[in-house]
């Protein structure tokens, strides 16, 4: 049986490596039906999702990782290092294997995959998350065939391209497609579905701002809303330290209205669909299954991020309707619950922004991703 060989490539990261995946699923889906075996091989660093991609029938083959920074540090001198040997790693395995196509999400981990596919002539699809692209995507992106983006804001950003450019969108889990109705979401959830719930989420990693936010206001915010927020895994033991001696002497009918959470392993879709609003980073990932869900959202973007870039996300989101930015600077308990009070209490709003959601979203994102890949395999 004829092989259809993809390589993949991307930083570890949710927001790199689930997009992969669902671009994967696309693929394998077009492979199977036309007799095709699909051997699609990921190379790079999987972080802490290598079983997701292994259960997706994604072999793994790890290069080691160099970081790009845009500032002076010791460190650019070993990473110097550090990506010749992974280059030298990536020609060799590449060789080996050899694909067909190749498909970069970017980040770190991602440039030596894409200059040996550059070297061995090997046709590269590359997709941007982010308004503002990152250096690794700037840079592989000037020998890709095709250039995707979520964002229109991020092609005047990319300088040199000789590929075909297009607005995709962002391809999202297939798990967060389905949607439940939110009063049995939220009952399922252990919370009491006649009132309002708002769902914090900081990504896998957690946002330190918001967690420490959440504690200093825990009783203002908690005595309004019910709560269930997602804290990150590497941030669940201190902040459990933190919870427990902070709210001591809160009311029990208070910490009731209040859960937290590592982090949804699978358990996403469902935290969503009981959400009445969702506060959020202002990741590419985190907006675009956001928008998947029909959900209005306030976005607080990371101001550390590289280039600005969630912030860029931020205000593109929300210029379509769908959301409400707070800066983290801005970020002080009569602003963040006035602007909380103000959505949940207007129906109206909530309707008109969960309406804006959705005309954002873009469904298809993986199958136009799949297609530009499999025009350059034909």
């Amino acid at each position: 049986m004829k092989k259809l060989r993809i390589l993949l490539t991307g930083g570890g990261t949710g927001g790199h490596i689930y997009p992969v995946i669902a671009v994967a699923q696309k693929l394998r889906a077009w492979a199977e039906k036309n007799g095709l075996e699909p051997d699609f091989r990921f190379f790079g660093d999987p972080g802490d999702y290598r079983a997701a991609l292994e259960a997706e029938k994604i072999s793994v083959s790890k290069i080691v990782t160099s970081k790009l920074r845009r500032y002076f540090s010791l460190l650019n001198v070993v990473d110097v290092f550090l990506f010749c040997f992974g280059l030298l790693q990536s020609l060799v395995k590449i060789f080996l294997y050899m694909p067909d196509v190749a498909f970069s999400k970017g980040g770190p981990g991602a440039l030596p995959v894409t200059f040996a596919c550059r070297f061995y002539q090997i046709p590269l699809v590359v997709h941007e998350s982010d308004a503002v692209p990152g250096l690794t995507n700037k840079i592989s992106a000037r020998g890709a065939r095709a250039l995707a983006l979520a964002f229109s804001a991020a092609a005047t950003r990319f300088k040199k391209i000789k590929g075909s450019v297009t607005i995709v969108g962002n391809p999202v889990r297939t798990e967060l497609l389905q949607n439940t109705f939110s009063e049995q979401a939220k009952t399922a959830m252990g919370f009491n579905s006649a009132k309002p719930l708002i769902l914090i989420l900081g990504g896998s990693q957690g946002a330190g701002r918001l967690n420490d936010f959440v504690l200093e206001n825990f009783d203002s915010l908690a005595s309004k809303f019910q709560i269930l927020h997602q804290v990150g895994k590497e941030k669940f033991q201190n902040y459990k330290s933190q919870y427990d001696f902070i709210t001591k002497n809160s009311s029990p009918s208070v910490k009731n209205n209040y859960k937290y959470v590592s982090f949804f392993e699978k358990d996403l879709s469902a935290a969503m669909d009981a959400a009445d609003l969702i506060v959020s980073r202002a990741g590419s990932g985190a907006i675009f299954e956001i928008a998947a869900k029909k959900k209005p959202s306030i976005l607080i973007p990371f101001p550390d991020a590289a280039g600005d870039h969630q912030t860029q996300n931020a205000y593109e989101y929300a210029a379509s309707g769908a959301a409400v930015v707070i800066e983290q600077e801005n970020l002080l308990p009569s602003i963040f619950i006035s602007q909380m009070e103000k959505i949940i209490n207007t129906p109206d709003l909530i309707k008109k922004m969960s309406a804006a959601a959705g005309d954002f979203f873009t469904p298809d994102a993986a199958d136009k991703i799949a297609t530009l890949i499999l025009e350059l395999w034909r």
